[in-house]
């Protein structure tokens, strides 16, 4: 048994099964590329789901963590800490609003705008006490907690979690029309993601947010804007809703904020809603933590420059061209993205998305597969075009096309 079959199999004896990895143990990374206990070199196109965006070990995240982790770690919101005033205000700017609620995971976050949304439509909106609706979509993916499935329509991830939460309604993602029967006067919120990743990289039709917004804003409901993978440069610019021109109520942010080094997320806001607050009423001991602002503020400088924006939209050019090339083929049937980012449909007849991922995987590649037909391909925003070029080189070998 090679040491990685013996971790392999630790690993699946002592953790609950709540994921199927590929079978490559993964011992260091930098850049884009991956290496294994083995020593064997993989090329990431997944980016941990967009949480690195920046690349493994990006010198400037880590150094910027280890002076922090010699300073202070933890303070609990119990007291304040230096670096949490520039994290705010340096967040909130880059989001072009005023307040920010700093909290841990994406899922977190997500709950956290839920919790916002009501407690703005009763406090501000005049909505009765319990009525409070909010509207999603079909093919959402917005974490898994209790109250996130409750508003999945993913059997995978919702079956045999219930009681569900009661309190939303579900659309189908990009009809506006259902949207617009769906609000009423108690809706408080739309919570959307731009793009819809889990799904398969799903993009809306164009005028769809455009449309969203307006009607928001004619029945005074916050569009929240799930952005945690869409965001942070993923797609060409800094959020996924500036490609419509759209600025949402609220932003729903993580994984890429935290640089793939510490968890981050944040909800992202004016005063107006995220005021609605008193202390006591929400929080969180490792929100905000002075470790997690000082990445988060590197995180926003390196955004500032707009290198990386400009990359993805470059890199993402030559990815969907190449990509494109392959419909018509009789290999893959359908590519959508946006920026370094796209969901690929695989042909039935060369073998499930997984199947395509695995014989990837042997050829130094690693991507991941969706609902049994999709590959997903988000490499990090630093890899190489040379690199790129050779990853779907891969890919173009692996389905014979």
């Amino acid at each position: 048994m090679t040491a990685a079959e013996k971790l392999i199999a630790e690993e699946d004896a002592h953790c609950a099964p709540t994921y199927r990895p590929l079978p490559v143990v993964v011992a260091t990374a930098e850049g884009a590329w991956l290496t294994d206990v083995a020593g064997r070199r993989y090329l990431d196109l997944l980016a941990g789901y967009s949480a690195l965006n920046f690349g493994h070990g990006n010198r400037r995240l880590i150094e910027a963590a280890k002076a922090q982790l010699e300073r202070v770690t933890l303070t609990s919101r119990a007291f304040r800490h230096d670096r949490f005033a520039a994290f705010c205000t340096q967040l909130a700017e880059l989001c072009g609003m005023e307040m920010v609620l700093p909290v841990n995971t994406g899922a977190e976050a997500v709950e956290s705008a839920v919790k916002t949304a009501r407690k703005w439509g009763y406090r501000v909106k005049g909505v009765p006490v319990e009525m409070a609706k909010i509207v999603v979509a079909g093919g959402n993916f917005h974490g898994r907690t209790t109250t996130i499935v409750s508003f999945s329509t993913d059997p995978e991830v919702r079956a045999d979690f219930g009681p569900y939460t009661p309190g939303f309604e579900i659309v189908p993602y990009g009809d506006l029309t259902a949207m617009r029967s769906a609000l009423t006067e108690n809706t408080v919120a739309v919570l959307l993601e731009p793009i819809q990743g889990e799904s398969g990289v799903i993009v809306p039709p164009a005028g769809y947010l455009a449309g969203v917004r307006q009607l928001t804003r004619e029945r005074n409901v916050l569009f929240v804007a799930d952005e945690i993978q869409s965001g942070l440069g993923r797609t060409g610019r800094t959020f996924a809703c500036e490609h419509e021109g759209v600025v949402p109520d609220v932003y729903v942010l993580g994984k890429a904020l935290g640089g793939g080094i510490v968890p981050v997320s944040a909800v992202v806001s004016s005063a107006e809603v995220l005021g609605v607050f008193r202390p006591g009423e929400h929080g969180s001991t490792f929100g905000g933590n002075p470790l997690a602002c000082a990445v988060a503020l590197e995180v926003i400088a390196l955004l500032r420059t707009g290198e990386f924006q400009a990359r993805a939209r470059e890199l993402g050019a030559r990815l969907h061209a190449e990509l494109g090339a392959l419909l018509g083929t009789g290999t893959v049937t359908a590519v959508r993205g946006r920026g370094l980012w796209a969901g690929v449909d695989i042909a039935r007849t060369v073998g499930t998305a997984r199947e395509v991922s695995e014989r990837l995987m042997d050829r130094g590649v690693l991507v991941k597969d969706t609902h049994g037909i999709t590959l997903r391909i988000a490499p990090p925003l630093v890899v190489s075009e040379e690199d790129l070029d050779w990853g779907l080189a891969q890919l173009r070998a692996v389905l014979g096309a």
